[in-house]
């Protein structure tokens, strides 16, 4: 599908369309693969305004996306829904020192416990209030209306092709670029 007008996506003013874009890139760069750049582009795109979108609705709760990956990531750690900062900080590829102020933020918030763990009283455990998961489950609620607006024009069937194509993709990224969900400063050679 081309950006013919009426099936042309609408960039912000002063951004270009996609096949604007690509035809930039191939004045630039010959060697280009148009339908390979679309496909990268549109990702990246679509990911960029799907972060606007969730960074809105979460504001509307009184909270920001740095909370909302914390809650997350308790949620999906599963119940009691709690974690050391140490795994925290690596699940969303944090620092400590970053993952410390988060924590502290969010505890003065009411979103997340932190305690000494009973078993070892040198190790911190956090943990999710009753306020932060209502606040996730308010998030979800909210993400699910918008992720389904956006998946309105594909059929059941087109949404599954979708997915498994999208996994297959995230598997090849997986597989080649392992340390991709890390801090870029991890990618970054010592010096020394």
């Amino acid at each position: 599908m081309s950006d013919t007008p009426e099936h042309a996506a609408h960039p912000p003013p002063g951004e270009p369309t996609l096949d604007e874009q690509i035809a930039a890139y191939q004045r630039e760069f010959q060697d280009l693969d148009p339908q390979v750049e679309k496909v990268v582009s549109a990702l990246g795109r679509l990911n960029r305004r799907m972060n606007v979108a969730y960074g809105r609705q979460v504001s509307e709760l009184g909270i920001g996306n740095t909370e909302w990956e914390v809650l997350k990531t308790l949620v999906v750690s599963g119940t009691p829904y709690r974690l050391g900062p140490g795994e925290l900080a690596k699940r969303l590829g944090l620092t400590p020192a970053a993952m410390t102020h988060r924590i502290d933020r969010m505890a003065g918030e009411g979103l997340v416990t932190r305690a000494r763990d009973e078993n070892n009283r040198v190790r911190v455990i956090v943990e999710l209030t009753d306020e932060g998961r209502t606040k996730w489950l308010e998030a979800m609620r909210m993400a699910s209306a918008f992720e389904e607006d956006l998946l309105q024009d594909l059929t059941g069937d087109e949404r599954g092709v979708l997915g498994e194509m999208l996994i297959r993709l995230l598997r090849r990224v997986e597989d080649t670029q392992p340390d991709a969900g890390g801090r870029l400063e991890d990618l970054e050679p010592d010096e020394g």
